[in-house]
């Protein structure tokens, strides 16, 4: 839970804000006192994510954000196709270097502030066919480094998180058979499946005063898993 009003007067942008992580973090910060600008794809999980969070009577509201087409999702398990490796980095890498790169002068404009980005611990641990995927996550660690230079001109710092197993539908199918999660968890010294707020007090520690001289750093919330490249 949150224990006090961190941002109050903030605006914050967070991505893929309907579900799971997303929508963790966005709660939590508007629990912190700011206005969140959460955004999907989709027009109906937009609504509702906004409806629910404001009759929780937090200051949100919502955009139409979508980057990626679905037939490329579903590929991305089915094969590991050139075209796949291209929309993969199209989507985590490079989209998000031009998010960064629009409204960084609005950040800067402002007065500073701070990004997070969301990569993940298959950065780290590669396996099966999402190899294309992992390699887009190890990139996204290089990418916070390379832009510290120049966000810290901006009076902006860039930090990012690195999730291990947290429980949400994009990673359903490594928990909702007991027997795969005990397998899995066999990995994870903790010994448990994290939750998505769990991601979301971590954000909000990067995002605030408690991290003023904390930039370029990519924290692993993985329950102990293997964290080395």
């Amino acid at each position: 839970m949150s224990s006090g009003k961190r941002f109050p007067g903030k605006v914050v942008i967070v991505t893929a804000s309907t579900d799971g992580i997303g929508l963790a973090i966005a709660k939590r910060l508007a629990e912190d006192g700011a206005h969140v600008m959460i955004s999907s794809r989709t027009q109906k999980n937009v609504d509702a994510a906004v409806d629910q969070l404001r009759s929780e009577g937090l200051s949100v509201s919502g955009i139409v954000c979508h980057v990626a087409k679905e037939e490329h999702r579903r590929k991305l398990i089915e094969e590991t196709s050139e075209s796949v490796w291209d929309k993969i980095f199209e989507v985590n890498v490079k989209a998000t270097f031009l998010l960064v790169k629009e409204i960084a002068p609005y950040i800067e404009k402002r007065g500073g502030g701070s990004i997070v980005l969301v990569s993940s611990i298959g950065g780290f641990v590669f396996g099966g066919l999402l190899g294309a995927y992992g390699t887009s996550k190890t990139a996204m660690f290089g990418l916070t480094k390379a832009l510290v230079p120049q966000c810290a001109g901006m009076n902006i710092r860039i930090n990012c998180i690195a999730p291990g197993l947290i429980r949400t539908r994009f990673s359903e199918a490594l928990w909702k058979d007991p027997d795969v999660l005990a397998d899995t968890l066999k990995s994870v010294p903790m010994n448990r499946i994290g939750e998505p707020s769990e991601c979301a007090g971590v954000v909000s520690f990067l995002c605030s005063e408690d991290a003023s001289y904390v930039t370029g750093e990519t924290i692993v919330i993985a329950g102990g898993q293997s964290s080395r490249l």
